[in-house]
């Protein structure tokens, strides 16, 4: 039988594309390839004629991806991160012996870190490491083993083992609210700064989708100052400099520590709102399956 021939564009026009696709700037893309802005536009171009379809609609000095692009973009981002993660493990990037989990700054620092003893008491053999990181996995630099990330962001081909629930609702510092009676109306929010961590795609809740969640028209009179991290927009409501989205699962040591306060008794709970991973490679640890389940213990206990 003759083998089947796969038509696939040169790596040179991949790459550029999914740097592009993933960062929807071609001066971004170039700088984190090495390249001029002109020759990533050139490979785009390239790709786009190849494919008799654009991949990019380009405005104002801005381009913004087509359906056809961003579903080409995650396939293309989704495979090359494939590829780098096996060709990590081909050439043994994993220090010997280490259990490598990767997990999203804010849960690593607020949620997990308080836990990690009772893992190691579980399991004192076991050498892990944590890797942090703002981006989703399917942007992983090294390979790990189990990786936990917000529900929604890309995650390519790895292999979802189980999600966990998590509440959200506004909070703040608590002279922020010092002689307001409580619990706040959420339209109340309104006199405030709405603290906002925006990322392109949005794949984290954001103040409209909650407002609308919890039935309140937008806040038009509202005043938003957006972060590019959600630990830096957490960290400014502590700070006493507007009203933020918690988590509960990141903020519920904050509020017992008075650090911040829930200003209004409304939350949404998403059912499945964190998602844990196991590698996508082929060379996992041995003791990643013990991994996968302390952090089911430990995310479903809760609830």
């Amino acid at each position: 039988m003759e083998q089947r021939r796969l038509a696939l564009p040169p790596l040179s026009r991949l790459r550029p594309f999914e740097a592009a696709a993933r960062l929807e700037s071609f001066s971004r893309a170039a700088e984190e390839l090495g390249m001029t802005q002109t020759a990533v536009s050139k490979q785009i171009a390239q790709l786009e004629r190849e494919l008799d379809t654009p991949l990019f609609d380009r405005r104002n000095r801005a381009v913004f991806l087509t359906d056809a692009g961003r579903r080409l973009g995650r396939v293309v981002s989704a495979a090359l991160s494939e590829i780098a993660t096996e060709m990590n493990a081909l050439r043994g990037a994993r220090l010997s012996g280490e259990l490598i989990l990767q997990c999203q700054l804010c849960e690593a620092f607020y949620w997990l870190m308080p836990r990690l003893a009772r893992f190691h008491e579980r399991h004192p053999g076991v050498e892990l490491r944590v890797v942090t990181t703002l981006r989703p996995i399917t942007e992983a630099t090294e390979a790990f083993d189990v990786a936990m990330q917000t529900t929604g962001r890309p995650s390519g081909s790895h292999r979802l083992a189980f999600t966990a629930a998590d509440e959200i609702f506004p909070v703040c510092a608590p002279e922020l609210v010092a002689g307001r009676p409580l619990p706040l109306d959420p339209d109340a929010l309104g006199a405030f700064a709405l603290l906002s961590h925006r990322v392109v795609p949005q794949d984290w809740m954001d103040w409209a989708a909650w407002l609308e969640a919890v039935g309140v028209p937008p806040l038009r009179e509202a005043r938003v100052l957006p972060f590019d991290s959600y630990p830096m927009a957490l960290q400014a409501a502590a700070m006493g400099q507007g009203v933020a989205l918690g988590w509960s699962r990141t903020t519920q040591a904050l509020i017992a520590d008075g650090k911040l306060v829930r200003p209004c008794a409304e939350a949404v709970r998403r059912p499945e709102e964190i998602s844990v991973f196991r590698g996508g490679g082929r060379h996992l640890h041995p003791d990643t399956d013990k991994l996968v389940r302390w952090l089911s213990d430990e995310l479903l206990g809760e609830g």
